[in-house]
């Protein structure tokens, strides 16, 4: 973009969570990427089609604008979680994919049209789903972000990789012994805490 207004600004932040999101994938097998790590079944490509179904949706038809694409898991007769989960015969590149032409399509969108613009979400109450180009790029920008640190947690809990992306990690130096220490002084203080509440409680 050319602009070095607020939208640039917007459109530059939730470029880096997109890559943020799709660097979590780098370096793990077809099963380690679709691996539920949380009770809820969260996972990684699930991260990437979730959030590539998100801005198809918000970026496209919201002003008129449809993502080309058919997205079968978005059809009435799907199950609620079909975005958040990658099948056996869904592959990486399938995915990842369907999430670069969404971003291309997303940011013709966004390059096309001023901030102002008005446009519809129709799954959101009448009262409030007349939204403007801003409030999208905001809504997807903080929703590109919640997931892109949920992809931090669950690469972390895999092989203990985490940071922002490879250039910048954004993390404090340490080395593997450090970050064990770091992590059981952690667990004394919480112990410690916990002993503390436990001792204040009245006696019945």
């Amino acid at each position: 973009m050319t602009d070095n207004g607020p939208k640039a600004d917007l459109h530059r932040y939730l470029n880096i969570a997109r890559d943020a999101l799709l660097w979590k994938l780098e370096g793990l097998s077809e099963y380690d990427i679709r691996r539920p790590l949380t009770p809820t079944g969260t996972n990684l490509l699930g991260l990437v089609k979730h959030v590539a179904t998100c801005e198809a949706t918000y970026f496209g038809a919201t002003f008129g604008r449809p993502f080309p694409e058919s997205l079968p898991w978005l059809s009435d007769d799907a199950e609620p979680t079909d975005d958040m989960w990658a099948t056996a015969d869904e592959s990486r590149e399938d995915i990842t994919g369907l999430y670069q032409r969404v971003r291309t399509h997303s940011d013709a969108t966004i390059e096309a049209l001023p901030l102002d613009a008005l446009g519809r979400v129709p799954h959101w109450p009448e009262e409030r789903c007349e939204v403007s180009l801003h409030r999208i790029l905001i809504h997807l920008l903080a929703e590109t972000n919640r997931h892109a640190g949920h992809a931090d947690i669950v690469r972390e809990l895999m092989d203990g990789s985490a940071g922002l992306h490879k250039e910048n990690d954004n993390m404090v130096p340490g080395d593997a012994a450090w970050w064990r220490d770091y992590r059981e002084r952690l667990e004394q203080a919480a112990r410690h805490a916990g002993q503390r509440q436990t001792a204040r409680r009245p006696q019945r």
